[in-house]
């Protein structure tokens, strides 16, 4: 059987802790910046850890030998 190939999209949005967790940037940050508080915006810095359930998806299908 052929290796799989990791996503170069994922590998280049999502890392994987030590402890297996799934680490993206946050959501919502793109544009439309005038819209949000200042509060928001502030909340939405740095990155975040993705529910399982999502995690388990990135994992298996994008990134299998992360």
């Amino acid at each position: 059987m052929p290796k799989m190939k990791t996503k170069s999209s994922a590998k280049k949005r999502f890392k994987i802790t030590k402890s297996g967790k799934v680490v993206a940037g946050q959501a919502g940050k793109q544009h439309g910046m005038i819209k949000r508080t200042n509060d928001q915006i502030r909340k939405l810095r740095g990155t975040t850890v993705l529910a399982n359930c999502d995690a388990k998806v990135i994992k298996k299908k994008y990134m299998p030998y992360g």
